[in-house]
């Protein structure tokens, strides 16, 4: 019998926007640890891809395709699924239309945009998952973990929306933690992880150039307020992401911690 704290034998977890980079690797680390992973995404093809490769590691994943801004197809896929001990709600990103540039000013972000990367990023990607699947940890516990990121702590230039939109993350990951443990469970944990940066294709071109393959003037800044001077490798999260989810963070609630290389404490002096 394994008696670590790390280990999630007979857990069931769900990841949304498990086909992303981050996601896969959340997916793996909870595998590895024994949990059975159900690994979502908008596409089943996404997921499956992540999917196939735990399987031909011999690890216990289903893969499904949910759109979690939709809360009637997050019911269907809880139907299916049935109760749940981990939920990580990966779902997020950023879009070109919702970014400032040379060619669109502040002035003329379409608020389509910036509502779109609001409902993927904190209605779907965190505020409508726990709902549906929050319910079902009332009895039993359990932890959700959220995805909030350095934005939330420190804005960023350019990406208003996804700046506000993970600060939202952060500030309802503190009062889910609160209200889930006083009014329904003290069993149930509530964090979220605030990565820094690392290279995906989400933010590759705001951080590299597309025919070089140099730093942008973008990139080469964070690099330079990073004190470790470099960007995070995606299994970097691996570590932290586990520590949350098993019973080694069992008095832990509530926090969102970073995982940036040291970028959130330093100054710039």
């Amino acid at each position: 019998m394994n008696s670590s704290p790390f280990d999630l034998t007979d857990k069931t977890a769900l990841l949304t926007g498990g086909g992303g980079a981050l996601g896969a690797v959340f997916a793996r680390a909870l595998a590895q640890a024994g949990a059975k992973v159900w690994v979502t995404d908008l596409t089943e093809e996404r997921a499956r891809k992540v999917v196939d490769a735990l399987r031909a590691d011999a690890l216990a994943a289903e893969p499904l395709a949910v759109d979690v801004r939709d809360r009637e197809a997050l019911l269907k896929a809880e139907s299916r699924i049935g109760e749940i001990d981990i939920l990580i709600n990966a779902a997020g990103g950023n879009s070109p239309a919702a970014t400032t540039s040379a060619e669109q000013s502040f002035f003329d972000l379409p608020v389509t945009a910036l509502r779109e990367v609001m409902d993927l990023n904190y209605i779907g990607g965190a505020l409508l998952p726990s709902q549906v699947f929050g319910k079902s940890m009332v009895n039993r516990g359990g932890v959700i973990l959220n995805v909030s990121s350095m934005n939330a702590l420190r804005p960023l230039s350019r990406i208003p929306g996804y700046s506000a939109a993970k600060a939202a993350v952060s500030n309802f990951t503190q009062w889910l933690a609160v209200h889930m443990a006083m009014e329904y469970n003290p069993r149930i944990r509530v964090n979220a992880i605030a990565p820094g940066f690392f290279l995906t294709d989400q933010n590759r071109y705001l951080l590299t150039d597309a025919a070089s393959g140099e730093l942008t003037a973008r990139g080469r800044a964070i690099i330079d307020h990073t004190p470790m001077g470099r960007f995070g490798d995606p299994q970097e999260l691996a570590g932290v992401v586990l520590w949350l989810c098993s019973d080694a963070a069992s008095f832990v609630s509530g926090v969102v911690v970073p995982v940036d290389g040291g970028f959130s404490a330093h100054s710039g002096v």
